[in-house]
């Protein structure tokens, strides 16, 4: 009876994990090696993607000793570890292209000042334009206390507390000798101040 028969493999209550790999595996690479390859390891510069097949011990021993730089010149190296801050991809100083493709896109389409075209950002060789600045977006419960206080959405920390003295003067009742027909709108600028205060506006 064979010991390592394809019918007793599966009676075993443990089956010989080397065994089974070494049926279902390519051999290692190494020279003089039979076991089962079940780790890859790079085969150097310039030969990106392929790989040598060894078993776990021999895959150590070849990680230690690769050197992925070997029989590289100084100034190879350094060349190259420029190249990799970009990914080896190539680039251009700032403005170096800017006559380029931009340019002769820009007059491909027919597009002028004369015509009420506009370059806000300069991207095609304009220069910067004056442009309208975007208007602050914030939460409706923030808008809603700058409204109480008669203010817009690009009102700054300063004017909003200069905004909400004014108001406390106006609308306290000592000042208006005891009316108290304003004190509701007197509390609701206090708590849309205190709005603005919880939300950092303040």
């Amino acid at each position: 009876m064979k010991l390592h028969s394809k019918y007793l493999e599966g009676l075993r209550i443990r089956p010989d994990r080397e065994e089974q790999a070494r049926r279902h595996m390519p051999v290692c690479e190494w020279p003089g090696c039979e076991k089962a390859a079940e780790h890859p390891a790079p085969k150097g510069r310039d030969r990106e993607g392929e790989y040598f097949l060894f078993c776990k011990e021999h895959v150590r021993r070849y990680n230690k000793s690769y050197n992925y730089f070997s029989g590289m010149a100084d100034e190879e190296l350094r060349e190259w570890l420029e190249r990799n801050i970009t990914g080896h991809r190539p680039t251009w100083r700032m403005g170096a292209n800017a006559g380029g493709k931009a340019g002769a896109w820009r007059f491909a389409a027919g597009f002028s000042r004369a015509q009420g075209w506009r370059d806000g950002y300069g991207l095609f060789g304009d220069g910067p334009q004056t442009r309208a600045r975007p208007r602050r977006v914030l939460p409706p419960a923030v808008m809603e206390a700058l409204q109480t206080l008669g203010l817009d959405e690009e009102a700054t920390s300063d004017v909003i507390k200069a905004r909400y003295k004014k108001l406390v003067k106006e609308l306290h009742p000592d000042v208006n000798a005891g009316d108290r027909s304003r004190e509701a709108r007197l509390r609701d600028v206090i708590a849309a101040y205190h709005s603005l205060r919880k939300a950092r506006m303040v």
